[in-house]
């Protein structure tokens, strides 16, 4: 028998045409007859009685629309799951969750792009979020929907997942892996309920997915989450970006800080030493009395002093910098620590503190810079003395290991606590008030050593002296 001599109650299910049981035949055609001859009476008679029957016959062509989906979900879906089927009373009256418009709680309005090659389904969404204050535009393909949202910023898209050409699935990865568009949320929406395609849609990205036709509370909900979770996200980006950009001017900010800083302190150090000098010059006058010569002594070592924070705050910065370069010479540990201790000695003598050295024998010489090394072990050895007045001050060399030549001062004073540990080698980091200073001294020992591949640490209890140690490698590493 030809197609066209096939009698009417086979029903086309995709390719394929199934003979379908006359009683499911009957039961379709009822609700159907009835969504027919509602919709017919609203167009007939005066405008009076149409408006007097207006909302019962929407109730009851809803109502039979609703029950003509559930029969089509019971009988040709291929998934027995129902989850997704429109809920029918079975009274025949409106969903049980359904509520009237004009009841429903109000959604925050957004933009949004309705996908669907259908015409009449873009209208029937677009008119119903536009009743709930949404601003739509619609788009029949996906390469229409993907060129407007590169022209308008949408809060949400809903994209039709069966369509010709480019189907949702194909739109939905575009979307994903475009850098404009990724952070644009869309819920899927097709006639097509199964599991499979939900799963392999939010797989995808996509934020939900609806099945039609649409439970109203349903909808306005999903698009409302939809919607405030993406302005959440909107917000977080917005407070990162003032955030970032903050940051980095505050980043400038200390740039100018430091390079204002630096040369200040850089200008400072010509008159300084020109002061130096001029009163050096002064005690060598014999014209002066012992009483001046002490003053110009007392002079020239505060400006020395302060020449020596200046030097300290350049190198410390140099040294942060990484623009620093060490001058490596052989050196003895023996002469090193003999020189140090040579300029502490005045202040050993006046704090009356004890400098003893324990030197172990046969120490193999090592390469490093003089200078820089000899200013760690006199701020190391002279923080020692300024802590420990009437004490002891032990300053030991050892090898450390194979690789490594070890210094240690060890001293009988108040002590450190153990959570200022880290605190004291930061620059311009302060113990308390009462050792006020600088805070360079220790960030210079700090960034001197690690310069020559070592480290630095401090092992204190209060009540009980402080030990200060670093170690430096026996041979550069280039």
């Amino acid at each position: 028998m030809s197609t066209l001599m096939r009698p009417q109650s086979d029903l086309a299910i995709g390719s394929a045409r199934t003979r379908v049981p006359s009683q499911l035949l009957h039961e379709l055609r009822n609700p159907l007859n009835q969504i027919i001859g509602y919709a017919e009476m609203l167009a007939e008679g005066s405008d009076a009685e149409r408006r007097e029957r207006f909302v019962s016959d929407l109730e009851n062509i809803r109502s039979a629309g609703h029950r003509m989906l559930a029969l089509i979900e019971e009988n040709f879906t291929a998934f027995d799951d129902k989850s997704f089927a429109a809920p029918v009373d079975d009274d025949d009256e409106a969903p049980r969750d359904w509520v009237p418009a004009q009841q429903e709680a109000a959604v925050a309005p957004g933009v949004l792009l309705v996908v669907d090659d259908d015409a009449i389904n873009r209208d029937v969404l677009t008119r119903r979020l536009t009743r709930q204050g949404h601003h739509v535009q619609t788009a029949s393909n996906g390469q229409d929907a993907l060129r407007l949202m590169r022209e308008v910023a949408f809060d949400l898209v809903l994209l039709d997942v069966v369509m010709p050409g480019m189907d949702g699935y194909d739109v939905l990865r575009h979307i994903r892996s475009d850098d404009q568009l990724h952070h644009v949320p869309v819920i899927m929406i097709s006639v097509v309920s199964e599991m499979q395609s939900v799963v392999r849609c939010i797989e995808a990205g996509a934020e939900d997915y609806l099945a039609k036709p649409f439970n109203p509370t349903l909808l306005k909900a999903r698009i409302g989450a939809c919607l405030e979770k993406k302005r959440g996200r909107d917000r977080e980006n917005a407070l990162f970006e003032k955030l970032q950009k903050n940051y980095e001017r505050l980043q400038e900010v200390e740039r100018l800080r430091d390079d204002m800083r630096n040369m200040i302190v850089h200008d400072l150090r010509t008159p300084l030493t020109a002061v130096i000098v001029g009163v050096e010059m002064l005690q060598r006058d014999g014209a002066l009395n012992e009483s001046q010569r002490e003053l110009m002594t007392v002079a020239a070592g505060g400006g020395r002093t302060l020449l020596a924070m200046v030097n300290d705050l350049l190198d410390v910065e140099k040294m942060e910098s990484g623009s620093a370069q060490l001058q490596y010479i052989e050196l003895s540990a023996a002469a090193l620590v003999a020189g140090a201790l040579e300029q502490v000695s005045a202040l050993a003598v006046e704090g009356h503190t004890a400098l003893i050295t324990e030197i172990a024998d046969g120490l193999p010489h090592f390469r490093g810079d003089e200078n820089k090394l000899s200013r760690t072990l006199v701020n190391l050895v002279a923080n020692a003395i300024k802590f420990t007045r009437g004490g002891t001050v032990t300053v030991t060399v050892s090898q450390h290991d194979e690789e490594n030549i070890q210094f240690a001062i060890r001293d009988t004073g108040d002590g450190i606590p153990a959570g200022a540990f880290e605190r004291i080698f930061e620059k311009f980091g302060q113990l308390d008030s009462r050792r006020a200073g600088t805070g360079l001294g220790l960030a210079f020992c700090k960034l001197a050593v690690e310069a020559h591949g070592g480290r630095i640490k401090v092992e204190s209890t209060p009540g009980t002296g402080s030990t200060f140690s670093f170690s430096i490698p026996l041979a550069v590493k280039e």
